[in-house]
């Protein structure tokens, strides 16, 4: 299952342990750069204090053992951007994650991201259910995917929303 695709902005290319990155060490570089304080707040506590390229690699190393990682450049200058994380579970519903590098906020790409992503794998019929959790305090992520037609799940827990969509139409 490949979740490689493009936007008019973006190139989303899914990062494997065992594939070449073509400049790894410009990606271990960028890393710490992109997971900054403000970045990860709201995040679980293994994105934050990613300081060096070997806190990079480590990082790295575990979201590879936890989902598909896909690395988000901008399709003008090639710049990594951010990431989305992709954790495929059973009956091909799939828990969803991105983040942005702080200096690319406040531009629709987390929308155009989200969106392309949902188009990708709708077209591709990989996988039939996206749910994302977002913190209680993220207000910014919960109308990003209200905007996308997410739905508020029942079963949110005290510190977390979860939002789902459903990428098939039911046969109800």
């Amino acid at each position: 299952m490949n979740f490689d695709f493009e936007t008019s902005r973006l190139v989303v290319t899914e990062l494997t342990a065992d594939g070449a990155v073509s400049d790894r060490t410009g990606l271990l570089l960028e890393i710490p750069e992109i997971l900054t304080p403000v970045v990860v707040a709201y995040l679980p506590p293994h994105f934050s204090g990613i300081c060096s390229s070997q806190d990079a690699e480590a990082w790295l190393d575990r979201m590879y053992s936890e989902s598909h990682l896909l690395l988000v450049t901008a399709r003008v200058d090639k710049t990594p951007v951010g990431f989305l994380f992709v954790h495929v579970g059973q009956e091909r519903d799939a828990h969803i994650g991105f983040l942005l590098r702080e200096s690319h906020w406040g531009q629709g790409l987390a929308s155009e991201l989200l969106r392309g992503f949902i188009d990708e794998v709708r077209e591709s019929r990989t996988l039939r259910t996206l749910i994302g959790g977002v913190s209680l305090e993220n207000t910014q992520s919960q109308r990003l995917f209200e905007k996308l037609d997410f739905s508020k799940r029942i079963d949110s827990q005290m510190d977390t929303l979860f939002y789902e969509i459903a990428l098939e139409k039911s046969d109800v």
